[in-house]
């Protein structure tokens, strides 16, 4: 049952993760498939948070134009930015 609320978690969050922008959402959801499972509950957190970021300053973020108030943001962005393609 575990397993399954899991997946229907990921589906959702895959779905949160197209925002539109196919560079934006090969980044969003190369970290949920690489890091989601394994990632503390803050970082999940975290990583929902940054999913209700308007496209345009998730853009800026990732492009390092600009950079989140927030050092949690911050933090994850450039984890995400660092992941291998």
């Amino acid at each position: 049952m575990i397993l399954q609320d899991d997946d229907a978690e990921l589906r959702r969050l895959r779905w949160r993760c197209r925002r539109g922008m196919r560079e934006l959402d090969r980044l969003l959801e190369r970290w949920l498939e690489q890091e989601w499972r394994a990632s503390p509950t803050a970082e999940r957190a975290t990583f929902l948070r940054l999913l209700d970021s308007e496209d345009d300053r998730l853009w800026k973020w990732f492009l390092g134009h600009e950079r989140p108030d927030d050092a949690e943001l911050e933090a994850l962005v450039g984890r995400i930015r660092a992941l291998p393609h």
